[in-house]
């Protein structure tokens, strides 16, 4: 399945044979302390900086609806936050992950997002669009 819209990961993750957790961590853009003029002014300007993971939550898959009500839900959180990363884990014999399960593997994303390491994560900006990072 072509993933063109947060709505198409959930579908996607209503598709599959094990009932699916879904983990998300939140990121706002910060402007790193050893930044040069021209990556200043670019950051005024709404451009680049370093993604900082913010927020993170997990939902059981029935959770979700739609993009529109998970941001409208994120809102609650009162960031700023520009990209939200998504990834699914799965349960076993038909039994979907709790959120204890989901612990681990959400400290797991944070690091992979804090060392730059994204590629297995999939990112998507406020609109619910999936965006290429790197």
């Amino acid at each position: 399945m072509d993933i063109t819209h947060f709505d198409d990961f959930l579908a996607a993750a209503r598709q599959q044979n094990e009932p699916q957790r879904l983990l998300f961590t939140f990121a706002v853009a910060e402007l790193p302390g050893d930044a040069n003029a021209a990556q200043k002014a670019a950051f005024e300007r709404g451009e680049g900086g370093a993604l900082v993971p913010a927020v993170c939550v997990d939902k059981a898959l029935d959770e979700l609806s739609t993009f529109a009500a998970f941001a409208q839900e994120a809102e609650q959180f009162s960031l700023d936050w520009v990209i939200v990363f998504a990834a699914s884990l799965s349960g076993r014999n038909g039994t979907p992950p709790s959120a204890a399960d989901a612990e681990e593997p959400i400290k797991r994303m944070v690091a992979m997002i804090k060392a730059g390491d994204v590629r297995s994560l999939l990112p998507f900006n406020r609109q619910g669009e999936p965006v290429q990072l790197g």
